[in-house]
């Protein structure tokens, strides 16, 4: 599994929608990995002034985490392979 980013410009965006968004993006990847095909988020970063949103997910590839968005319609810029250098704890 590689870690992919998506990133979204989510302009007008209120932090109740922000957190629906998230919730569809968890739960889709769940439906998805309990269908057979593995999907994880992992987590997101907003950065209000930007209205941008990026969103980590676990999958063996980025045709994966779109088709998953794609179903949680939710928009997207693109989708690229990125490390993920969060310290273990």
């Amino acid at each position: 599994m590689a870690v992919y980013m998506v990133e979204r410009n989510l302009a007008g965006i209120t932090m109740t929608a922000l957190a629906g968004a998230q919730q569809a993006a968890i739960a889709t990847a769940q439906q998805f990995t309990a269908d057979g095909t593995a999907v994880r988020y992992i987590r997101s970063t907003f950065v209000p002034g930007e209205s941008r949103c990026m969103c980590l997910f676990d999958a063996q590839s980025a045709e994966d985490v779109q088709k998953v968005n794609e179903a949680a319609k939710l928009p997207f810029t693109r989708i690229v392979e990125a490390l993920d250098l969060t310290p273990a704890s």
